[in-house]
């Protein structure tokens, strides 16, 4: 906990069992009436918890279909507790303006940050605003593909006192095993995050140029829209890149039969390459129709870039997209 809170610059750090673990232990500090901003392109895990466990016990949240920071303050009103985003999102690696968000909302009024993309190697929230920090620990910060973990990191003693609480009272903790693991992991975090965003980089200008491929997401790309913001609030875009294929969900199904370095998976930010179908796997608790409307379309697929040879990496994705 010391370490990790460390790394995101907080006075506070809790380990928990898993990443929804630690996202619970958060939306525990709401209460009935009180209402929560985030986006729709979340991770489908924490679309579930919103809309499926914490709207039951009288909390609002507000899903709006934006990557525009000013359209999220724009709906803070007197009722508004929580602003919850990821930055980059997942999957399509939208960018918000997280410094801007923090000056625009009241005190009474929780950033938190899901830096599970980021990690704190290429950004730090805390620094720029942020309230609150979450980590799947399962993803970068273990990097091996052998542990699920999460952790909450914060500068409030009010925060980090009421999570400790619900961390012991729900027994929502980490084994001494997989506490050994993460730390593993962080003595290697640093040169496994430089080869992943180099390779990520690799394969997100080789995708663009691809005559199979519609659209390539990566934030560290001049073509992404909120490329600017990227590159004022990161030191580095991270290791996940996702695109859309133009012929739809056949050609989808050809490339999962024919990858050979890749692996298909759901998970991500392992030393080990994955691509992952987001439509029916990391987001499929969300409904078609909403999937569709924000993008997760059945042409849709994200990559975790591992840290293995480039030219091996290359050379898969380029059999298999033929």
């Amino acid at each position: 906990e010391k370490a990790l809170a460390s790394l995101e610059d907080a006075d506070f750090g809790l380990c928990f069992a898993s990443g929804s673990a630690a996202t619970t232990a958060v939306l525990n500090l709401l209460h009935a009436g009180d209402e929560v901003l985030t986006t729709m392109d979340v991770y489908g895990g924490t679309y579930r918890l919103f809309k499926s466990i914490y709207a039951r016990y009288g909390i609002r949240f507000h899903f709006l279909n934006t990557n525009n920071t000013q359209q999220i303050i724009d709906h803070i009103n007197e009722k508004t507790r929580m602003i919850w985003i990821e930055s980059p999102t997942n999957p399509l690696l939208n960018i918000l303006d997280i410094k801007k968000l923090a000056e625009a909302k009241s005190e009474n009024v929780l950033l938190v940050v899901d830096n599970t993309f980021a990690t704190p190697y290429f950004q730090r929230p805390i620094t720029l605003g942020a309230d609150i920090i979450v980590h799947s620990t399962t993803k970068y910060l273990g990097g091996h593909s052998d542990v699920v973990g999460g952790a909450l990191l914060t500068n409030s003693k009010d925060v980090y006192d009421a999570c400790k609480f619900y961390q012991n009272a729900a027994g929502a903790v980490p084994s001494p095993f997989d506490c050994f693991l993460i730390q593993r992991g962080l003595k290697t975090l640093e040169v496994r995050m430089i080869m992943h965003e180099k390779n990520a980089t690799a394969m997100a200008n080789f995708l663009q140029q691809h005559t199979a491929v519609e659209q390539v997401f990566y934030p560290g790309l001049g073509s992404h829209p909120n490329h600017r913001i990227a590159s004022e609030q990161m030191t580095g875009y991270s290791g996940m890149v996702s695109f859309r294929l133009k012929d739809g969900l056949s050609a989808c199904n050809r490339f999962f039969e024919k990858i050979k370095v890749f692996t298909l998976a759901e998970s991500l930010g392992g030393v080990e390459s994955l691509a992952c179908y987001p439509f029916t796997m990391t987001h499929g608790a969300i409904p078609d129709a909403e999937k569709e409307k924000i993008g997760i379309t059945k042409n849709l697929i994200r990559l975790s870039v591992g840290i293995e040879s480039v030219e091996d990496l290359l050379a898969d994705l380029d059999q298999a997209l033929k």
